[in-house]
């Protein structure tokens, strides 16, 4: 069926295979894929040239897959309508077709003004799910099954072939695009299809067998994770692609002898699938309230810290300077590589909230810019379950003494990112202010002037967040509107066989292997 000229919009979905809008525009009629660079989105205070740099080698492979389907992607730079109405009057859209999108506010207010102008035209925009996460859905009752439903669906093949449509601009991947504030961003996760297979397979096949029990320590993390979470936020491998290929993993691994790696892998597998799940659980809160990048979900948390941080507390946290060891280590590490094993994040968030008492918007937008994998669905109500503002989800006040010492005992991942405490002996290193002047002299490291004196007192300071939070939870009309939080935001059991069950803890918690 031929229906005339079909625009793909490429968003955040930067590849050909499982790509619903692809599929459908070309069993429409011809095809132009398009991308465009948005000057304002770049200048946002959550963009940074870390993710851009892995959009840019994504692009280049999904131009050069493109061009061998027939016709290359269109790559402009401009705001989204302008683009839209010049091809429009050039080539005559019939019809537009778009992946949904979760983002940020700015990419909300821009998908309006696109369907204003799409009406506008007389044009039908036609967008698809490519994530769990329900437009419009008043119930999370039942959310599981249909992801399930939408997960066990088929991978959606490519198509065989795209005519060319003529067009000799196909536009220009720039170095740098407009807007985009200039950062360092060493250690760039590479982008693209190619890169995003290799990680997949290499996890499935070698590194996922540490998977459980490995993803907690900035130690070993770094092998035992998947690394799939920027290609999962860039759309170069679909959800749906990296859970099918798990559970065949997985069931290759049912199908193998009884032995110590079998169980292994099997463990490691089902942990890393919930995690898979959580990743659209954590989505939707963000498309039922976008108001939560900005505000707490919690009302009753507002004034419960100071809106603008304290510029000193929060310059230290942002530098890595707070002189609490594993801390400093796992900013540092985040601000050169890019990427950092989900309980460091859940620390270095816990630190500023419950031990700065910073309010978490502006930690979350320097983080945003440091994570090559910022989904802002997943990214603002992490923040907030970590920082204690959803108002059914336990406090975590991580230790970071304590948190060192478990997840970097011998201290290998803090003196490799904090070279001025490489001499200081491993009794010392994870409190280095309670080091005698002798041992300080020794280790060549003077606590003060090499490396800062701790910023403030960690367990004074986590006890006087308890007691604010406590004086919260014991007021009658936050924990009423806690129930309303509950009933729309928190998870439902997942579906299985109906027998009657003990009840368990809030399953969100289940995040969270192992003691704090």
């Amino acid at each position: 069926m031929t229906t005339g000229l079909q625009l793909v919009w490429f968003k955040r979905d930067l590849r050909v295979a499982d790509h619903a809008p692809l599929a459908e525009a070309a069993r429409r009629g011809r095809v132009l894929p398009l991308y465009v660079i948005e000057p304002d989105y770049w200048s946002l205070p959550d963009s940074s040239g870390r993710q851009w740099r892995f959009t840019r080698d994504s692009l280049h492979i999904l131009r050069a897959a493109l061009a061998e389907l027939g016709q290359p992607l269109l790559v402009r730079e401009a705001p989204i309508c302008e683009v839209l109405a010049d091809l429009h009057r050039t080539h005559g859209i019939a019809a537009i077709h778009s992946h949904q999108e979760t983002g940020n506010d700015w990419t909300f207010q821009r998908d309006r003004r696109v369907m204003a102008w799409t009406r506008s035209q007389n044009l039908i925009w036609h967008e698809y799910r490519q994530h769990g996460v329900v437009r419009s859905l008043r119930s999370r009752n039942g959310w599981s099954r249909q992801w399930e439903t939408l997960m066990a669906e088929p991978v959606i093949t490519r198509p065989s072939h795209l005519p060319a449509i003529g067009e000799s601009n196909i536009g220009h991947i720039p170095e740098h695009p407009q807007g985009l504030r200039p950062d360092r961003a060493e250690g760039i996760v590479e982008g693209g299809r190619h890169a995003a297979w290799q990680t997949l397979e290499n996890f499935l096949s070698v590194r996922g067998e540490r998977y459980s029990g490995g993803i907690s320590s900035p130690v070993s993390a770094w092998n035992a994770s998947s690394r799939l979470s920027p290609h999962l936020a860039w759309g170069t491998l679909s959800l749906r692609e990296v859970l099918q290929a798990s559970r065949d993993c997985r069931q290759h691994w049912r199908q193998q002898p009884p032995s110590d790696k079998r169980k292994r892998w099997l463990r490691s597998l089902r942990a890393f699938e919930e995690r898979l799940h959580w990743h659209c659980h954590f989505m939707q809160k963000l498309e039922d309230e976008p108001r939560l990048e900005f505000g707490n979900m919690q009302r009753a948390c507002d004034g419960l810290r100071p809106e603008q941080p304290d510029p000193e507390r929060f310059a230290a946290w942002c530098k890595g300077r707070t002189g609490f060891p594993l801390v400093d280590a796992c900013m540092r590490a985040l601000t050169a590589e890019g990427w950092l094993n989900f309980r460091m994040r859940a620390m270095l968030v816990s630190f500023a909230a419950y031990h700065l008492w910073l309010h978490w918007r502006q930690p979350a937008l320097h983080l945003a810019r440091l994570f090559t994998d910022y989904e802002p669905g997943i990214h603002y109500c992490q923040l907030q379950m970590q920082s204690g503002t959803t108002g059914i989800n336990a406090l975590r006040i991580y230790n970071p003494v304590k948190q060192g010492l478990d997840q970097d005992p011998q201290g290998r991942f803090i003196r490799h990112w904090l070279p001025e405490l490489a001499e200081v002996p491993e009794r010392w290193l994870h409190e280095p202010w309670s080091m005698p002047e002798s041992v300080q002299r020794d280790a060549g490291c003077r606590i003060g002037r090499d490396y800062p004196q701790r910023i403030v007192d960690h367990t004074q300071a986590a006890r006087a967040a308890r007691q604010h939070f406590s004086a919260l939870r014991r007021d009658r009309e936050a924990n009423q509107e806690a129930d309303g939080i509950r009933e729309k935001h928190a998870s439902r059991r997942r579906p299985g066989p109906r027998r009657r069950r003990a009840a368990e803890p809030n399953p969100q918690l289940r995040l969270f292997d192992g003691k704090d």
